[in-house]
């Protein structure tokens, strides 16, 4: 193991001079020390528990860029913000960026004057960016991954760009001086067995450190609520609305014509917007905005919405359709009762047989459809295009040719060569098999008599502290036996 260059009395001194703090909140120590001493690491950890500074320090402690891959503009955008408002050097890069800004912090990275350079995967592997990351005299300390589930995560939000990201550092090592390192960092609030395996694979992680806290919020209860009908779903909902007068929430729906439709039914009572990815960023920032100043009680939203945005005094969240998988279940409850005063979380399901009520069932081979369509577009490539290549070749040959690339990826039939290189495999997994077995997962959860919380534990992978929790007295399920 690497020794760190740095002293803890100096780590201790730095955070509480930048920070304020006088210590750190387990485990991120562990977390700080391990990327001081440039070992890999997967950090798991809720949302809430400071994961940012985890790694903000460590690539201020050090000379050299540390360079950070966020999904969202508004992500980066607030932690650089709060780095700028601490005089500290950190810059982002995004294709919505003034040309004037863009080139200063372009030219600031030449010049080396940077600690930090947040980047969207499809910013970093951009030529501007990535001609100047190859200089072999640029110093570059590690690579953060954060809000890493995006690169499991398949749907319309899906990005291919971070399926490539594995090959990112052998390329950047091509070009430095032998025995030059470059540690990887992958940052999530939710990852499941199976989610950590395809990190630590997709990434190439090299014996990383594991950092891990279950997910558990005793600040939350967790409820769940069959209807037979879609009026009585709208019913429960609307009651459930005007129970919870002017407090803030969230209302998840899955498609984007669900979100506009609910939230022009509520518009006449309740200061709401919908939102989902097909509006424009300008929009998403607004309603964002909005939200957050309490100018909208709540938004109707798709699983677009949430990722970075902290609002600490979310009280409820409201499924009013199920998500697919327990991951996505985790991140958007986990978004309320962030002060640690009790919120709820309430999802809405089709009664168990799906004859009364069949729309949970519909959405489900809805979504398994599109992603047997998108397997289907996939294979009639392997036959179209050549054994390896460019992804910017296929990318301008074939309609969604980059994440029909990524599909074969995930199913062991492509392997990246280089960030932009790709070769053909024989190899081939099912993973339309994995997706129902998580739709399947999801399912017996919100049908489940037994505990939640338990239940949740024991999906991500914490059985003994799901057995020693007992009844946690903050779900339905162990309110209606302590009747």
């Amino acid at each position: 193991m690497a020794e760190s260059s740095v002293a803890w009395s100096e780590v201790l001194q730095a955070f509480q001079h930048i920070w304020g703090y006088s210590d750190f909140r387990s485990p991120q120590d562990a977390i700080v020390k391990a990327l001081l001493e440039h070992r890999d690491v997967l950090v798991v950890l809720p949302t809430g528990g400071g994961k940012s500074l985890c790694f903000q320090l460590p690539a201020l402690l050090q000379s050299g860029l540390t360079l950070v891959v966020s999904p969202l503009v508004a992500l980066m955008e607030n932690q650089v913000q709060d780095l700028h408002d601490r005089a500290l050097p950190a810059a982002t890069l995004h294709s919505q960026l003034p040309p004037p800004q863009r080139r200063k912090t372009l030219q600031a990275l030449e010049r080396q004057a940077l600690r930090l350079l947040y980047v969207s995967p499809e910013t970093l592997l951009s030529p501007p960016v990535w001609e100047r990351l190859c200089q072999p005299n640029l110093r570059i300390n590690g690579l953060i991954l954060d809000e890493a589930h995006c690169l499991v995560q398949w749907g319309e939000t899906f990005r291919p760009a971070y399926r490539r990201l594995g090959a990112v550092r052998k390329a950047l090592l091509d070009c430095r001086p032998p025995g030059t390192t470059l540690p990887i960092a992958a940052f999530t609030a939710t990852a499941d067995p199976a989610a950590q395996k395809t990190l630590k694979n997709v990434l190439q992680l090299q014996s990383p450190q594991v950092v891990r806290l279950n997910p558990h919020r005793p600040n939350l209860d967790l409820r769940v609520k069959a209807v037979v009908s879609e009026g009585q779903r709208k019913g429960v909902l609307r009651r459930y609305l005007q129970q919870h007068s002017g407090q803030a929430g969230l209302v998840y729906v899955r498609t984007r014509r669900d979100s506009e439709a609910l939230a022009e039914q509520l518009a006449d009572r309740y200061r709401v917007a919908p939102y989902h990815a097909g509006l424009s960023s300008r929009d998403r920032r607004q309603i964002e905005a909005d939200w957050m100043a309490d100018k909208l009680q709540f938004v109707v939203c798709t699983s677009a919405f949430g990722m970075g945005i902290s609002k600490s005094n979310t009280r409820w969240v409201v499924h009013y359709q199920a998500p697919c998988t327990i991951t996505e279940y985790v991140q958007e409850v986990g978004r309320a009762g962030r002060d640690g005063n009790t919120a709820e979380a309430l999802t809405l399901v089709s009664e168990p047989t799906g004859w009364l009520e069949p729309g949970d069932r519909q959405r489900a081979k809805f979504f398994e459809a599109q992603t047997q369509l998108l397997q289907q577009k996939a294979q009639r490539l392997v036959s179209q295009i050549p054994p390896s290549g460019d992804v910017r070749d296929i990318s301008q040959q074939f309609e969604h040719g980059a994440i029909s690339l990524s599909w074969l990826h995930s199913v062991g039939q492509l392997e990246w060569v280089s960030p932009f290189h790709y070769q053909l495999t024989a190899k081939c997994q099912q993973p339309v098999a994995l997706q129902a077995a998580a739709s399947q997962q999801m399912h017996q959860f919100l049908h489940s008599r037994q505990c939640r919380w338990q239940g949740l534990l024991v999906a991500f992978g914490f059985r003994t502290e799901a057995q020693r929790m007992g009844n946690c007295k903050h779900c339905d399920n162990c309110a209606r036996r302590d009747r």
